[in-house]
């Protein structure tokens, strides 16, 4: 099987593709293995213009993405529903959330070449979106309003990607958060106030944000939770607990402390619509628009994707 790896070169805070190369290079000579192609992208789409020439051509391929969430995604978008294409990961970003759905074992095999072209492509779900496909969180609300300010404050000296999303939310807390909007969950209609949502195959968002401890990315269903306004003191209160997962007792149930504002589901399909014709920002795997309605259902076992070890078997 051909291997190619795409180096995105502005993807976190330095270019990467000097240390990548010669590191690809060694792993294949270790194993005996040809020398896969690497290409380092000159523009946005560039990864996602060649996954979708590759699942075209039918030929079997495995494509790594080494850049962060947003490279993964491209790679993600062109290859979803192909069954000759597998999608790795190799993370250089910020934020590097989806590979924080493996454990820290798992990650640390994400950085190993070795185990890399030695990885099994395992098939897992992913979200269709109004926004389009990704594979880990479609969020709107407060949760997509923070997306936007990451950027400026990952360009500050030693701000990676937890601390830029804790410093953006803490300056949307000071702007007005809030819509009213109508949610349909499977069919089955709320209508009400809502400060964030976050509909979720995967379990990450955010630089380490664990929205859906319990998501799995392989069992066809979405894990979703909808929070009402709260006071700015509370969001500060429980920004914690939500980084760490503890907003949930158990795979189906809110811990008792939050009840009175968040609610879980569990469902194939959402959407939503803004009735304050005030528009939503919202995001998938962190690429943000604002708009009046959302669409999100889950695709099941879309994507091959490749798991090095320890991390096979845990999505």
């Amino acid at each position: 099987m051909e291997q190619v790896f795409f180096i995105n070169p502005v993807a976190g805070k330095r270019d990467a593709s000097a240390e990548l190369v010669p590191r690809i290079q060694a792993a294949a000579r270790q194993l005996q293995l040809p020398q896969p192609q690497i290409v380092v992208t000159q523009y946005a789409g560039q990864a996602r213009e060649a996954a979708h020439r590759y699942a075209a051509s039918g030929t079997p391929v495995a494509l790594y993405a080494c850049g962060g969430d947003g490279t993964l995604n491209e790679l993600v978008q062109g290859a979803a529903g192909s069954a000759n294409v597998a999608v790795g990961c190799v993370p250089c970003g910020s934020g590097n959330d989806y590979v924080r759905n493996f454990g820290a074992a798992g990650q640390a095999s994400f950085l190993d070449f070795a185990a890399q072209l030695q990885a099994q492509p395992c098939r897992v779900d992913l979200l269709q979106t109004s926004l389009g496909i990704g594979i880990d969180i479609c969020a709107a609300g407060l949760d997509a309003q923070v997306a936007y300010g990451i950027p400026k404050f990952r360009r500050l000296p030693g701000c990676g990607g937890t601390a830029a999303y804790t410093l953006s939310i803490l300056q949307a807390m000071l702007s007005r958060f809030g819509h009213k909007l109508r949610v349909a969950i499977d069919g089955k209609e709320y209508t009400g106030t809502y400060m964030m949502a976050a509909i979720c195959n995967g379990g990450y968002y955010g630089g380490g944000y664990q929205a859906a401890p319990y998501a799995a990315m392989d069992d066809g269903l979405l894990d979703i939770v909808l929070v009402k306004p709260i006071s700015r003191i509370q969001v500060a209160g429980i920004l914690a607990k939500y980084k760490a997962g503890r907003h949930m007792q158990d795979a189906d149930t809110i811990v008792p402390e939050f009840r009175s504002f968040m609610t879980f589901y569990r469902a194939r399909s959402v959407e939503m619509q803004v009735l304050d014709n005030r528009p939503i920002i919202a995001t998938i795997d962190g690429e943000c628009a604002p708009v009046m309605e959302l669409k999100a259902q889950v695709l099941p076992s879309a994507l091959n994707v490749l798991l090095p070890q320890p991390a096979c078997g845990s999505a």
